[in-house]
């Protein structure tokens, strides 16, 4: 009997332990433009929504020579654990990257 309780009990344990099955994608899009430029979505099963976009830029460096650099936007959104979804926003470009969104902590402001 005590044998019975013990397989029962590790049968238990392993199929508590399994990893959850990956999310499934449930819609993809993505395109490429000949100058680089490009745009991509996909979504999951799962509630996760992803879209992102670049373009190509002319900008300057500190020479004042210019360059070809990607400005990115796009955003995010997934369920956080309470089930609240949470949505970011940002973008990135010759003057780096910012973020947004309400689970983003923000500075306090500047007392003067």
């Amino acid at each position: 009997m005590k044998l019975v309780i013990l397989v029962a009990c590790a049968l238990m344990a392993i199929t508590v332990a399994a990893p959850p099955e990956p999310p499934k994608i449930v819609r993809s899009e993505y395109e490429q433009s000949p100058d680089g430029g490009y745009s991509y979505t996909f979504e999951t099963d799962d509630g996760v929504v992803r879209q992102e976009t670049g373009v190509i830029k002319e900008a300057f460096d500190e020479e004042n020579k210019p360059h070809n650099v990607v400005v990115v936007r796009g955003s995010y959104s997934y369920k956080n654990p309470d089930g609240i979804v949470e949505a970011i926003n940002y973008s990135a470009d010759e003057n780096g990257f910012k973020a947004e969104g309400d689970s983003i902590p923000k500075n306090p402001p500047v007392r003067r």
